[in-house]
C-alpha cells in the first residue's frame, strides 16, 4: 500500500505543477491506471485515497510540491522541461541578410499581442542577419497619443528587440505623394466626388462609378485641388484601380487618400490635409525600405492582396508574405481606445495598470521579457488561430524567477494572536529553498504576538495542533495560540498543516491583482530589502514589489 500511495503522490505532485499548483483527482486516476491496468477492478475503493492525497498535495505551496517531486520523481520534472524546447521554423526563400520590419501605429504603448510581432521579426534577424526596420505608422492623426512615440522603442527596449533603423511615416509624405502622381499619370488610380456609401454600393455590384473613366489629366487637376484644399473632408477620394470583377468585394477598388481638415497631428502640425491610408503607405515603404520577408497576421490577406496591385503596376520586386493565425487573448484589456477612456475616467491608474495587457503593466508585475519571447517562439508562425495561454506564459516566467526570487511571508486579511506558554522564540527561514542567499531570522520577546490569514484561522478548529512555518508548533485556543513545543516529527506523526504568518513587528503591504481586486495586510520587514524586485510570497505567489513610504506596495505575477 506504501508503493501505491507513492506513487499517488508523485502524480498528483505532477499535475498540481502542471495546473498552477492545483492537482485533479480524475487525471491522477487516469494516470495511475494507465501505469497499473491491473488496479482498474479496484478503482471505486481507491478513489476516496486518491481525493485524500489530491487534498494534501493541493494545501502546498507551489514550491513545496515542486521540491517534493524532485526528490520523489525528478524525471517526471525533465520530461516537461525537455518537451517545452523548440525553435523558429526556417524562413523560406532567404538569400543573403534579410531585411524586416515592425509597423506598430502611435495609438499608445504596446501590448502583449504586438510583442509577437516584434519577438519573432527579431529572432529571424538575428538567425540570418540584416537589418529591422521600426516604422511608426502615424498617417492617422485622429488615433495618436504623442507619448507613445517614446513609449514604443522603450518597450521594444524592454523586450530585448534590436532596432537597426527608425522610420515615421509622416516625414515621408512627399514620397507617397510622389508615387500617387505616377499612379495617377499611368491611369491605375481615380479621385472621386461620389458619396462613400454610393461608392460602396457601385462597388459590390461591379460596377464603375463615372469619375473611374476620366482621362489622368482630369484626374491630376482633382488630385491638386485635394492638395490645394478645395475640397473638404469626405467631399473626394484617392482611389486604386483594381478588378471591380474579383470574386471578393474587399479587393476591387480600394481607398488610398483621404482629405483631414482642422485636425492638428501631433508631429507635423497643419502641414498636411491629405493623409494616406494604410495599404498604400505600407506598400511604398515595403518597397522603398527592400524588404524581404514580412510576417503579418492572417487578418491582413486582404491587405496584402490589395498591396500588390501597386507591386504590379509599378514592377515591384514583391517581398515573401508570411500569414500566421490569429491569437485570441480572452479577458485582456489590449484596446488602446478602452485603456486611454479608462486613463482619463480613473479607472485605472495609467498605462502599466497590472489589469491591463500592455508591456508595461507586464513589466510592473514582474513578468520577464524572455518569458514572452520563449512563449511566441513556442507558438511560431502557426497557421491556426490559437487562445493565447496564460499558464504557459506563466510556466517560462516561473522557470526564469523561481531560482532568483527571495522568499518571505506576506499575510493578507490578517487576525492578530498571542501565543501563550513561551517567554521567547528564535525561528529562522531560507531566502531560498535551494540557492545559497542567506536567512532571515526571526527573536520574538514576550508578549509574543503574530498575525495569520484569516482564512487559516478560520479553517483551524479549536484545539487543532499545528505549525507556524519555521517558528514553532502551536495549538488554536479561544482568542489565542498555545505554544506546543518546535519538534518537527510531531507535524508527520499528527499529519498537521504548516501556515506561515508574520511577527507582530511587520511592515504594512498591500497587493494588487491582475482582476482589480486587493489583498491588504503585513509583510515581514525583511521583504524591505528587495525592493524593486520579484520575490515569491510564500503560499501566495510570485510578486514585484516596491517600497512607498515605509511600506509595501506588490503587483502579483503568478502562483
Amino acid at each position: 500500500m506504501e508503493e501505491l500511495r507513492e506513487i499517488i503522490i508523485k502524480y498528483a505532485l505532477q499535475n498540481a505543477l502542471l495546473h498552477d499548483g492545483k492537482a485533479n483527482y480524475k487525471a491522477v486516476m487516469g494516470k495511475i491506471m494507465a501505469e497499473m491496468p491491473e488496479l482498474r477492478k479496484r478503482a471505486k475503493e481507491l478513489i476516496d485515497e486518491v481525493k485524500k492525497i489530491v487534498e494534501e498535495v493541493n494545501s502546498l505551496s507551489i514550491e513545496q510540491q515542486r521540491r517534493k517531486l524532485e526528490d520523489l520523481a525528478p524525471e517526471l520534472l525533465k520530461r516537461k522541461k525537455k518537451e517545452e524546447k523548440k525553435e523558429l521554423e526556417d524562413l523560406p526563400d532567404v538569400r543573403g541578410e534579410v531585411r524586416m520590419r515592425l509597423a506598430p501605429s502611435p495609438s499608445g504603448p504596446m501590448h502583449l499581442g504586438q510583442s509577437r510581432m516584434a519577438i519573432l521579426n527579431d529572432e529571424y534577424v538575428k538567425r540570418y542577419g540584416g537589418v529591422l526596420f521600426l516604422r511608426i505608422e502615424d498617417t492617422n492623426p485622429l488615433n495618436i497619443l504623442p507619448e507613445a512615440y517614446d513609449m514604443i522603442p522603450e518597450d521594444l527596449d524592454w523586450l530585448g528587440v534590436k532596432i537597426h533603423r527608425t522610420v515615421i511615416q509622416s516625414d515621408r509624405f512627399p514620397i507617397y505623394y510622389d508615387y500617387a502622381r505616377k499612379l495617377l499619370e499611368m491611369g491605375k488610380a481615380y479621385i472621386t466626388t461620389v458619396p462613400a456609401d454610393e461608392w460602396r454600393a457601385m462597388k459590390l455590384k461591379g460596377l464603375p462609378v463615372p469619375d473611374r473613366d476620366l482621362p489622368p489629366e482630369e484626374q491630376l487637376e482633382r488630385w491638386d485641388k485635394m492638395l490645394n484644399g478645395d475640397y473638404n473632408d469626405g467631399e473626394a477620394v484617392y482611389v486604386v484601380k483594381t478588378d471591380l470583377q474579383h470574386p471578393n468585394p474587399a479587393i476591387r477598388d480600394w481607398a488610398a487618400f483621404r482629405i483631414i481638415k482642422n485636425v492638428e497631428h501631433p508631429r507635423v502640425g497643419n502641414k498636411y490635409i491629405v493623409y494616406p491610408l494604410m495599404n498604400f503607405s505600407v506598400a511604398v515603404d515595403d518597397h522603398k525600405l527592400g524588404l524581404t520577408h514580412v510576417l503579418r497576421g492572417k487578418d491582413h490577406l486582404n491587405n496584402t492582396y490589395r498591396q500588390m496591385y501597386l507591386y504590379d503596376y509599378f514592377g515591384w520586386r514583391k517581398p515573401v508574405y508570411i500569414h500566421y493565425g490569429w491569437v485570441t487573448m480572452k479577458n485582456t484589456i489590449l484596446k488602446t481606445s478602452l485603456i486611454k477612456e479608462g486613463i482619463k475616467n480613473g479607472e485605472f491608474s495609467g498605462w502599466d495598470d497590472p489589469r491591463l495587457g500592455t508591456l508595461r503593466a507586464l513589466a510592473k508585475r514582474g513578468i520577464q521579457p524572455e518569458a514572452i519571447r520563449r512563449y511566441w517562439i513556442q507558438v511560431g508562425l502557426k497557421e491556426v488561430d490559437i487562445e493565447f495561454s496564460w499558464d504557459n506564459l506563466y510556466a517560462y516566467n516561473r522557470e526564469i524567477i523561481d531560482p532568483i526570487a527571495k522568499r518571505y511571508f506576506f499575510v493578507w486579511d490578517p487576525v492578530r494572536l498571542k501565543i501563550e506558554g513561551v517567554k521567547s522564540l528564535h525561528g529562522r527561514a531560507p531566502l531560498h529553498p535551494s540557492a545559497d542567499m542567506g536567512y532571515r531570522e526571526y527573536h520574538l520577546e514576550s508578549p509574543i504576538f503574530v498575525n495569520i490569514c484569516r482564512d487559516d484561522y478560520e479553517s483551524i478548529k479549536t484545539g487543532e495542533f499545528f505549525r507556524l512555518k519555521d517558528l514553532c508548533n502551536v495549538i488554536k485556543r479561544d482568542g489565542y495560540l498555545e505554544y506546543a513545543g518546535n519538534d518537527l516529527q510531531e507535524i508527520k506523526k499528527r499529519n498537521a498543516r504548516i501556515i506561515h504568518w508574520c511577527p507582530n513587528e511587520s511592515v504594512e503591504c498591500r497587493v494588487y491583482m491582475p482582476d482589480g481586486t486587493l489583498k491588504s495586510g503585513y509583510a515581514e520587514s525583511h521583504a524591505l530589502d528587495s525592493a524593486g524586485k520579484v520575490v515569491q510570497f510564500e503560499r501566495f505567489g510570485f510578486t514585484r514589489i516596491f517600497k512607498e513610504n515605509g511600506k509595501l506596495v506588490g503587483y502579483f505575477a503568478h502562483r
